[in-house]
């Protein structure tokens, strides 16, 4: 058995993992973190389905068990951090554009209406489930929002950045908070940001009205 237990952290991209690492890493300084980057939505993916997630979450992990030879009871436990991208919104927030979606604090603007629509319901039913899975493959799991996108929520910017703007904010968000747990824990924590109340308090809260598009998390319950 490892002298240290492992912590697995599930994102989207790398500058997810580039904006985080540094502060859950100092967090968690008495076990390891691994960051496993999906490199897309693993909620919203076509092949995604609601019988298939926890299989492909519990694949992501044996793809780090593989590289690091890791045992079953080497792991601690499974953290995903998840946007929410407007998708507990009603139909009447999602309106039509003219070429590509675009995400509001009040509104969804989007090529394709229809489809945008399905995806909120999929995405929707998705996160829903994994917001009341409490273990994979016997790992402890949880799962962490960020409204409407972790973008919106660290740099308080709401846009379609390209993966460089994306890099560049992450490594200037690092930059700031390295060394400096206990601030970033207070940002992360701020009332403007953090929906208060328990685990599934949070996940009530951002299922209901427009909050799905509005600049709330609850990653400090990470910090709990």
């Amino acid at each position: 058995m490892r002298e240290k237990k492992v912590v697995a952290v599930i994102v989207e991209g790398t500058s997810d993992e580039a904006a985080l690492g540094s502060v859950l890493k100092e967090h968690f300084s008495n076990h390891e973190v691994q960051f496993v980057v999906i490199h897309g939505d693993i909620t919203s993916e076509d092949y995604t389905t609601m019988d298939n997630i926890i299989s492909l979450i519990n694949k992501q992990i044996d793809s780090i068990k593989s590289k690091y030879s890791y045992k079953q009871e080497d792991f601690q436990q499974i953290i995903h951090i998840a946007d929410t991208d407007g998708v507990f919104t009603k139909d009447k927030v999602v309106q039509a554009d003219v070429d590509r979606i675009m995400y509001y604090e009040d509104r969804i603007e989007t090529k394709n209406v229809a489809a945008t629509l399905r995806r909120n319901e999929k995405k929707a039913e998705i996160l829903f489930k994994l917001r009341g899975t409490s273990k994979v493959n016997g790992i402890n799991y949880r799962i962490y929002f960020n409204s409407c996108n972790l973008e919106h929520v660290l740099y308080n910017k709401l846009a379609d950045f390209t993966a460089q703007e994306k890099a560049d904010m992450a490594d200037d968000f690092a930059e700031k908070y390295e060394g400096r747990l206990d601030e970033f824990i207070s940002f992360i924590s701020n009332a403007e940001l953090a929906v208060s109340g328990t685990y599934n308090e949070t996940w009530k809260y951002i299922e209901k009205d427009c909050h799905s598009l509005e600049r709330n998390s609850n990653m400090h319950l990470i910090f709990m």
